[in-house]
């Protein structure tokens, strides 16, 4: 799994001043819970593009006083007026504790409903997920190789070893639909079997 590491210095005053004051000089500050204890941070702004700005789920090693504290990210704040990122909190990842994270769905094969002319409407793009930090992974696989014309996959058909899924399970996550080329088709092709 993809992991980015970003050097932070530790936050030693706190209150909206100090923060202010961190921005102003193009850092963000940012929270690390989950361990032993909260730490408090901040580091550059650019630092944390390739964490924020992407779909992909990745790790975040974060480098404060000496210490290494591996994360994964778990809220934002951008500023409404400049939509630049004003706060991050990072959840640490420690062995023997379960944790949240969304995973990326990842749909894999051609399916069948797809191949009869049909169109795939993926409806979401990842899951919930509570799994032991060893057991995260980049995203979670389906597979739509048996997904029929007006087919569903639904939550509870994803497989996720070692995780449990926190979605609700009769939620559709991707269907084959069919196009208004095929609905013409089939139109047609009725209309032409009544003149029979």
């Amino acid at each position: 799994m993809k992991t980015i590491t970003i050097e932070g210095q530790l936050r030693t005053e706190h209150g909206k001043k100090a923060a202010r004051q961190i921005r102003s000089q193009e850092n963000v500050p940012g929270v690390i819970y989950g361990g032993a204890q909260e730490i408090n941070f901040f580091a550059p702004a650019k630092a944390f593009k390739p964490l924020v700005y992407t779909s992909e789920f990745q790790l975040a090693e974060v480098k404060v006083d000496g210490k290494t504290y591996k994360c994964i990210l778990k809220d934002l704040q951008f500023d409404k007026v400049e939509d630049s990122l004003i706060h991050v909190d990072l959840l640490e990842l420690v062995d023997d504790k379960k944790v949240v994270a969304t995973l990326p769905l990842k749909f894999t094969g051609a399916s069948v409903g797809v191949k009869e002319g049909g169109k795939l409407v993926t409806k979401m793009k990842a899951l919930k997920v509570k799994a032991f930090p060893k057991d995260l992974k980049e995203n979670i696989s389906v597979d739509i190789t048996n997904l029929e014309l007006n087919g569903n996959v639904r939550v509870e058909d994803v497989k996720a070893d070692n995780m449990e899924i926190l979605n609700s399970p009769r939620i559709p996550i991707a269907s084959v639909v069919m196009t208004r080329q095929l609905k013409q088709e089939e139109a047609t092709a009725a209309k032409e079997e009544k003149k029979k």
